[in-house]
């Protein structure tokens, strides 16, 4: 049976290498040093890869913010995850940008207050249940 565990923990372990964390935004007051949450625990899910500073804003011009998440997400696949931080037009665009990098599906990590630690939560917008659960 320790075997058969330490296999499971040596895959889970491979899987996780190949995956990324896309945090959206830095939390605030990581440039000072002093961020107002913790998102370590995100980790157990891949490598964590920031992708904009905690100022950005999408101003009157939302293209070059649009192509510029393009770019950073090109390579979004089934095995990553999105941590949803920071301004809500930016976390708008960066699940629309992978949603249409990733045929309409995506991860995303949902921290749980109570138990205090993340959730993975599977997005398909192309499922086709019925509109009226």
């Amino acid at each position: 049976m320790t075997e058969s565990f330490n296999i499971a923990k040596a895959l889970s372990e491979k899987h996780k290498s190949k995956s990324t964390v896309y945090v959206i935004q830095a939390v605030p007051g990581t440039r000072d040093g002093a961020p107002k949450i913790n998102i370590v625990g995100a980790q157990e899910f891949g490598e964590i890869k920031v992708m904009l500073d905690e100022d950005k804003q999408i101003m009157f011009s939302p293209a070059p913010m649009v192509r510029k998440m393009k770019r950073m997400l090109k390579d979004f696949s089934d095995n990553d995850y999105l941590l949803l931080t920071g301004d809500p037009a930016l976390i708008g665009v960066a699940c629309s940008v992978v949603s249409e990098t990733n045929n309409g599906k995506y991860k995303l990590l949902k921290w749980d207050r109570q138990e205090r630690q993340y959730y993975p939560i599977s997005i398909n917008i192309h499922d086709r249940g019925d509109i009226n659960e």
